[in-house]
């Protein structure tokens, strides 16, 4: 049986979208003026043949030749699918109640079960998620979270349910099960760097595929699998996408957890898609790939995924409608000298060179080689840049304290985390040498402590998952890769809860990438916010974005 076609109306004629199972093209071709749109790849039927096309998806349907039908007259505004999802139908025993917007997120989670939630940063994703899953009594739970969530995720179950969550580490590897059969805990929480060390028991060769692994049968117990973050698994080469694809195969309840499922291309839903165990609604990786992500596709064509997607397993609100009491959120850039101007030129030229090596090479070996030399020289470049912008980030946040104002300082270097510190002994930090002990106690420090001015945060580590509305200024010393990394960051202090208007300055150097890198992200944010409303790029997605940065031909 083929899982669903699709059939929207244009201007001009109904596009039929399917599987091309020989079972639907027996009917298709029975539509009069019905031919194959090779470049859409669906089949275009004329207006004037509407009753055909009805009585298509209704034949389909009741014959048991596909599962579903999704028609649509046309291609709605993202907001009307938002003002039009269920209330929640479920009775619900919470300790908060949750607002509007997120019983509607709690049904659609309850109802339509492997799902992404695709909230706004700072609209209760984590809430959402731990109610659908008492609501569904959806036990035992798996939760995948960043290793500095883990601890986070812990706490928001005590708080929301009542109920005792474990962290999995080196003592109870062995023996996490026992805990669900004598009754003692049903929520186990991992990071995606350990996913493989508890639940994946040996891999079958030397490639890493899914039908190559071999699955701890423990893992078979969870009901439900959340992952946090989940554009982290939006790479197929990724290994631990690849784990939880293997891992989520048959679950009940899969929740996919991001505010920004689309990074940088249409491409990243493929794999995220594949671990939910939602690609077959779509016809397939290869069917997803050659209607949706060719770059000739249209606005149009975007559209219609976006309508897909919400029909089917996705949803999405946006803070400026939901929480019509938040403040608005303000973006601002500031331009300094480099104090370093000599040594940044003579990096920014060397790096040049390599990437026209890179782009001249022809040979696959060579061509790696001279990748690796030049993430290593990205990294550099990225430092001295960095190096350059200290002195005037430092008198930035002299005054800010000044002011009396908290700011929230972000870093991508430990190097420029630990000499900003330097000059403020008393900051607080949330970096990658910072055990997830050290972490919260940074977050509660700053969140409580009127005296705690300043926390210095790193755009990976910490740009994700934390709540830092104690402070509605934000500076970034240096700049994330994408538009995604920049929303995650800046979504730390716009959220819930706050209650002043947000400033976010981005500190560029003159002249450098950085100013190159802030016009592009711009760009950025147009296209993903036309598929859904709305990590770390592989070494290729770096190399070629640096040199579209720096204009190398």
């Amino acid at each position: 049986m083929t899982n669903s076609i699709y059939i929207s109306k244009t201007a001009k004629c109904y596009k039929i979208m399917s599987d091309n199972s020989p079972a639907v093209l027996l009917f298709i071709r029975k539509i009069p003026s019905a031919v194959y749109n090779a470049t859409d790849k669906c089949w275009d039927v004329n207006i004037k043949d509407a009753i055909f096309v009805r009585h298509l998806g209704e034949y389909l349907k009741e014959r048991g030749i596909v599962k579903d039908v999704i028609f649509q007259e046309s291609l709605e505004d993202v907001n009307v699918w938002a003002d039009n999802m269920p209330d929640l139908a479920y009775p619900y025993k919470l300790k908060f109640e949750p607002y509007d917007y997120q019983k509607k997120g709690i049904q659609y989670m309850v109802e339509h079960k492997r799902t992404f939630n695709g909230d706004d940063m700072g609209l209760g994703k984590t809430f959402q998620s731990i109610a659908a899953v008492s609501i569904a009594k959806a036990y035992p739970c798996l939760v995948v979270c960043p290793a500095a969530m883990k601890m986070t995720w812990k706490r928001e179950f005590m708080k929301f349910i009542g109920k005792n969550a474990v962290i999995l580490d080196n003592d109870n590897k062995d023996n996490w099960q026992q805990m669900f059969i004598t009754g003692t805990c049903n929520v186990f929480i991992t990071n995606y760097e350990s996913v493989k060390k508890f639940f994946i028991r040996r891999i079958k060769g030397n490639r890493i595929s899914v039908k190559n692994l071999v699955v701890d049968q423990r893992a078979s117990i969870f009901k439900t699998v959340i992952i946090d973050e989940s554009h982290r698994v939006k790479n197929s080469s990724c290994h631990y996408a690849k784990y939880l694809e293997a891992i989520c195969k048959g679950k009940e309840y899969v929740f996919m957890l991001t505010g920004t499922p689309v990074v940088t291309r249409v491409r990243d839903l493929v794999q995220q898609l594949k671990v939910m165990g939602r690609i077959d609604d779509f016809g397939g990786a290869t069917r997803f790939i050659s209607r949706f992500c060719s770059s000739s596709v249209t606005n149009e064509e975007l559209g219609l995924l976006n309508s897909l997607l919400w029909r089917t397993c996705y949803f999405r609100r946006e803070k400026t409608l939901v929480l019509k009491e938040l403040p608005e959120k303000i973006r601002q850039y500031y331009s300094c000298e480099l104090t370093n101007r000599k040594e940044y030129d003579s990096a920014e030229q060397d790096l040049a060179r390599y990437l026209k090596k890179y782009k001249d090479a022809s040979d696959d070996k060579l061509k790696t080689l001279i990748a690796n030399e030049a993430i290593v020289k990205i990294g550099v470049l990225r430092q001295i840049s960095a190096e350059g912008k200290i002195s005037e980030a430092k008198k930035i946040i002299a005054d800010y304290i000044s002011a009396q104002k908290k700011v929230i300082v972000f870093t991508a270097h430990k190097s420029i985390a630990s000499k900003i510190k330097q000059s403020f002994p008393d900051a607080v930090t949330v970096t990658g040498s910072d055990s997830p002990e050290q972490k919260q106690k940074s977050v509660d420090s700053f969140q409580n402590d009127t005296e705690c001015k300043v926390i210095i945060v790193n755009i990976q580590s910490g740009g994700v998952g934390i709540t830092l509305t104690a402070a509605s200024d934000v500076l970034f010393v240096e700049m994330p890769w994408t538009s995604a990394d920049c929303d995650q960051c800046e979504c730390r202090a716009h959220r819930n809860g706050q209650k002043n208007v947000v400033t976010c300055v981005y500190l560029l150097g003159k002249n450098t990438f950085d100013e190159r890198m802030y016009d592009l992200i711009q760009k950025e944010r147009s296209t993903s916010s036309i598929i859904t409303g709305a990590v770390n790029d592989t070494r290729e997605q770096i190399i070629t974005r640096m040199t579209e940065l720096l204009n190398v031909s």
